[in-house]
């Protein structure tokens, strides 16, 4: 929910739906005596929330299915879902446990989630198998047969990222029956081009491990960052256990065309995937990443006692059961003694702290990194932290060149997305690539520890008559899953190319105005960083591009591959 979604410029508030952590008890029950269901606010950024619904079975019997009704104000409704099977008429709503669940043990809890519209509201006259809510005995329901082995979530939280952004499903390659060769080494020589992997991309995008391999981007790939892991009560835990390292994937949908196995201690989900990928790509290296827009608000509290940190952080990463997944760590603070989707105070000092303790756990045979801020702009959030310092704890920054400006303005100046230069109008000063690696280069940051960001998606605009940037707007443009953001393989034919500024591209159709970044843009990008001998590039986030992988070739082949 990365975004996920990681931000480089201004507060967004609708990147909260990618990765919204903040949890923040809205109704209570108790399931002593019962089955008993409670809601939780997970994010709220106004014109929309994510909220947490569990599923408690205090009785002492096994419940087979359940069901709960309830109902939501006007001002409010369920847009997407996930872990459970919602339906509603009018206002009032019905959810259902998914067959692939199923029964809910005695003292076990279930929980499931949804996106909606307009400002989080408690649900009224909640019923759970016929009783309230708060607890009680159930009625019977008949119960559901299928085994678990049959259907995981068909949708899910899009989570964070920030992700930010989101993406529609993408179109599944024909299932392969044995595994394709091992890749030769990385295509770039020594510069990196590195690819964000949201563990979200699994539900509803319909994007998978195997996505990487069918649309050859593993061929092009350097790295891949695993999106996202928690930050919670200064510790490192996982983000998505589900997703993570349990979701059954059969041979067909499986990267190497092998069923997971349900034999206990077998490796399932993301992390099982990606271990088959390193296999057949045994050149590419997979870092976890652990924060991102909405998990940063527990690093403040995580650099007060930074070994603990680290220390939490190491065993979740090199946890025996996958510990030759992944190659190392990144860090995504956003924003160290700065304002992101919390204000954090930490002080200046607080990332080298964090990231010296982390270095110190990892050691040298294992990469740390760390996504840091793309803001220039006189007193702006890179002048809020020791970025020098901390570079020397690290092998490298990704700097979220992108996120400059977006609909979260609702009326505007349209302006880029992703700017690489500033230009002539551009609402902040400051706000671009150019200047932030300029800065970053100023302070003493060397070169090859920077990669230049890239955006596979645009952020629009609707209610706008001008064409060129600079116009006024009247609310956020439509998106699939997220109003004001799309992917790049859905703009590229929705609402192509007018014309570039900065850098970057831009597009007025109809009434709507996006910018985004397109093959010859980021080949544009991709010199810029040859030009300036940074260590590589890297990108938000792998479900943005085409089947095909567009973006990520015209990174490849911009960096020499």
């Amino acid at each position: 929910m990365r975004r996920s979604r990681i931000r480089g410029g201004l507060a967004a508030a609708a990147v909260a739906v990618l990765t919204a952590t903040m949890l923040i008890p809205t109704s209570g029950a108790s399931a002593a005596d019962g089955l008993a269901a409670t809601w939780k606010s997970t994010g709220d950024w106004g014109s929309g929330h994510q909220a947490e619904v569990t599923v408690t079975n205090g009785t002492s019997t096994a419940v087979p299915t359940w069901k709960i009704e309830f109902d939501l104000p006007a001002t409010t409704s369920i847009s997407s879902f996930w872990d459970a099977d919602v339906t509603h008429t009018g206002s009032h709503y019905t959810a259902v446990k998914k067959e692939w669940a199923g029964p809910l043990e005695p003292g076990q809890s279930f929980v499931w989630g949804y996106v909606g519209t307009g400002a989080y509201t408690a649900p009224e006259n909640c019923m759970i198998n016929g009783v309230t809510c708060a607890g009680g005995p159930p009625t019977t329901v008949p119960p559901t047969t299928v085994p678990p082995t049959t259907a995981p979530p068909t949708t899910a939280p899009p989570t964070t990222a920030p992700p930010t952004t989101t993406a529609p499903p993408t179109t599944t390659a024909p299932p392969t029956t044995t595994a394709p060769p091992a890749t030769t080494a990385p295509p770039t020589g020594d510069m990196i081009l590195l690819g964000y992997f949201p563990s979200w991309g699994v539900y509803a995008r319909n994007y998978h491990v195997k996505n990487v391999h069918s649309s050859g981007s593993a061929d092009k790939l350097t790295h891949i960052n695993y999106a996202f892991g928690n930050v919670q009560n200064g510790q490192c835990v996982l983000g998505d256990p589900y997703a993570d390292n349990d979701k059954f994937y059969d041979a067909n949908a499986s990267v190497d065309g092998v069923a997971d196995s349900w034999d206990t201690g077998a490796l399932r989900g993301n992390f099982g995937q990606l271990r088959r990928l390193k296999k057949m790509h045994p050149d590419l290296k997979i870092l976890f990443s652990f924060g991102g827009w909405t998990w940063s608000g527990g690093f403040g509290e995580a650099a007060k006692d930074a070994e603990k940190f680290a220390d939490s952080c190491y065993k979740v990463v090199e946890d025996p059961r996958w510990a030759d997944v992944f190659d190392g760590i990144d860090i995504d603070w956003e924003y160290p003694n700065a304002c992101g989707l919390d204000c954090d105070t930490s002080g200046p000092e607080a990332l080298t702290t964090l990231l010296t303790a982390v270095r110190n756990r990892f050691g040298t045979d294992n990469l740390v990194t760390a996504a840091v801020t793309a803001d220039a702009s006189s007193d702006g959030k890179l002048e809020k932290s020791d970025y020098v310092s901390a570079a020397k704890k690290v092998d490298w920054f990704n700097v979220m060149s992108y996120d400059y400006f977006g609909a979260w303005d609702p009326d505007g100046p349209t302006a880029p997305n992703a700017p690489l230069y500033p230009y002539d109008g551009i609402p902040i000063t400051g706000f671009n690539a150019d200047e932030a690696i300029q800065k970053y280069l100023d302070k003493g940051v060397p070169a090859d520890k920077l990669l230049l960001g890239i955006g596979f998606y645009g952020r629009g605009w609707q209610g706008v008559t001008q064409a060129t940037p600079g116009g006024t707007a009247t609310a956020a443009a439509p998106g699939t899953y997220e109003q004001g953001v799309e992917d790049y393989k859905v703009l590229k034919t929705r609402c192509p190319v007018t014309d570039t500024i900065a850098g970057t591209a831009y597009a007025h159709c109809g009434n709507q105005w996006w910018s985004y970044d397109t093959p010859d843009t980021v080949r544009g990008k991709m010199s810029y960083a040859n030009d300036k001998n940074l260590g590589g590039s890297f990108f938000w986030e792998l479900t943005g591009d085409t089947p095909d992988g567009e973006l990520i070739n015209a990174m490849s082949s911009g960096l020499g591959g």
